[in-house]
């Protein structure tokens, strides 16, 4: 029986009541007139039937007030289906919508991505231009007389400060190792990074030597406020990256205390953060503070403490502290050494920052020191092309143009491009084998046009190049060195040819093939021809 059937039959129920409490009316309305007319003995029986209507009156009543209710409840029920049809309406429209913004979302986050590639890309070009505008000033001061006597490495100008502070941390990239490599097991790492090594879970290290002594694994959840912060501040919204830093702490710090892993963590984030807006006071804080808890925690050799140290070191080198630096990141390769190993690449990397703080106040022996087995290590764990040893190799020569050794950087560079040009043409020897079997195979299928086979050659021996030389930026900056070199040589017209090819590498990375050629050409001539007299 339907909700409306019972409706309908509670309506004729109130009915039929209401008829029949008007039967009882009447007769009881005839009954108490003939009790004024009637004896004695009749008028009682009529009072008690009287009394008896009144009764099935009252019952009557209750019925119909029933009825009343059910009729109420019934129309209630009607309206509480309406409302639940509505809201299911509504719930349709929320997940439609909810599938359109994750449609967004999606299509957001390519174009993030994207756009976050091509930022690193003029990030390396707007590095190089201040390195070009470096060497210009350079030059300014080498050809002015009362400068010249002045050591480069005791200057207090603030121009000069700046100049050492772009040369020890030229961009984050080459302050610390990214750690999710060492995560993934594989030592292969393409990118350093200072806020890399607060995901970094100790027990997943690249040995696991550490992990049964310490047992702390950073949470997911600091890996993704992490990540969250990064890209807030590398989209410069630090007034929302430093209250989400410090909300996250304060909670850490009410549910595990201040002496706890995971909040050091947290203050090594808020640092890097505050260092990036150039608060290097309030890092310094933070980083000295989460320092003193990892020390306390996990130890005072835990890789974790060695990457807080290098953490201070890059601060420290930022506020012109370089023996302050120092000492913090021999520290710290010391605690790299003994939980790695000596010959794995996160020592290569700390040398590499070690050589550029002694570069800084002159140590150029120890400078060359540190690289060559930085260089060395790369290329025993590494390989010899990997883009670590050419930049490291690129780090040496810097340090030998600072010392006027212009023919021990020359040949560094040379070497450079030479390894990279015999790279790229095995590379396009099996690139143009891969397309002499694809057309064997296609000739056996199908009959070719006449003109198929110069498009395919075509895109053996002159396309290669453009999947692989594109994909090394390590080239072009190489390039660009060299062409420094020259101009400071007096080879204008050599200079000139290499930073025209370096600088079309981006729209036609042929050029880049053009430029190691003619380094090869100027190779050779230079060994048939005694080097001109270089001045002095």
């Amino acid at each position: 029986m339907s909700q409306d059937d019972i409706l309908q039959s509670t309506k004729s129920v109130i009915q039929g009541l209401d008829a029949l409490k008007n039967e009882h009316a009447k007769m009881l309305e005839s009954v108490v007139d003939s009790m004024n007319s009637s004896l004695q003995i009749d008028t009682n029986k009529l009072e008690e039937k009287a009394g008896l209507l009144r009764k099935s009156m009252d019952m009557i009543e209750l019925g119909i007030g029933e009825a009343h209710v059910m009729m109420q409840l019934g129309n209630h029920l009607q309206n509480l289906e309406a409302e639940k049809q509505k809201l299911r309406t509504q719930v349709k429209r929320l997940c439609q919508e909810n599938a359109w913004l994750r449609d967004e979302l999606a299509t957001a986050q390519k174009k993030l991505h994207e756009c976050e590639q091509a930022n690193a890309a003029y990030s390396v070009e707007i590095e190089h231009l201040k390195f070009l505008k470096d060497v210009k000033q350079y030059d300014v001061n080498e050809n002015n007389p009362s400068s010249s006597n002045n050591p480069p490495s005791t200057n207090g100008s603030s121009g000069q400060a700046m100049d050492l502070v772009n040369d020890l941390f030229p961009n984050d990239d080459d302050v610390y190792m990214d750690q999710q490599d060492m995560e993934n097991g594989s030592n292969q790492s393409r990118r350093f990074d200072s806020y890399a090594d607060l995901t970094m879970s100790p027990s997943q290290s690249a040995t696991g030597s550490f992990a049964s002594t310490t047992g702390y694994e950073i949470p997911a959840r600091l890996k993704t406020l992490h990540n969250l912060v990064i890209q807030y501040a590398s989209q410069g919204r630090y007034e929302v990256a430093v209250p989400l830093c410090r909300q996250a702490l304060e909670d850490l710090e009410k549910t595990s205390g201040h002496q706890h892993p995971d909040v050091a963590t947290m203050l090594n984030i808020l640092a890097l953060v505050y260092r990036d807006q150039s608060k290097f006071k309030e890092a310094g804080v933070l980083l000295n503070d989460a320092l003193a808890i990892r020390e306390k925690t996990l130890g005072p050799d835990h890789p974790a403490v060695a990457a807080t140290l290098n953490n201070l070191a890059v601060l420290y080198g930022k506020r012109n502290k370089f023996r302050d630096a120092e000492v913090l990141c021999k520290r710290a390769l010391e605690i790299r050494e003994k939980c790695l190993g000596s010959s794995h690449p996160d020592v290569a990397k700390q040398l590499n920052n070690l050589a550029l703080l002694c570069q800084n106040q002159g140590k150029y022996d120890e400078v060359e020191s540190y690289y060559k087995r930085a260089i060395e290590i790369y290329t025993k764990t590494l390989g010899i092309d990997d883009p670590n040893v050419a930049k490291t190799k690129n780090n040496l020569a810097s340090a030998y143009l600072k010392q006027q050794k212009y023919k021990e950087a020359e040949q560094i560079y040379k070497d450079v491009l030479a390894r990279a040009q015999e790279t790229e043409f095995s590379n396009k020897n099996a690139a143009v084998s891969q397309q002499q079997q694809q057309q064997q195979e296609t000739q056996k299928t199908q009959q070719s046009k006449p003109g198929s086979s110069s498009a395919g050659n075509y895109d053996a021996q002159g396309g290669w190049y453009k999947t692989i030389l594109t994909d090394q930026p390590t080239v072009t900056t190489t390039l660009k060195n060299l062409s420094l070199l020259y101009r400071r040589q007096g080879k204008f017209e050599a200079a000139d040819t290499l930073e025209n090819c370096a600088t079309k590498a981006r729209k036609d990375p042929q050029a880049i093939l053009q430029a190691l050629n003619f380094v090869k050409q100027t190779n050779l001539t230079t060994q048939q021809q005694p080097p001109p007299p270089t001045s002095s």
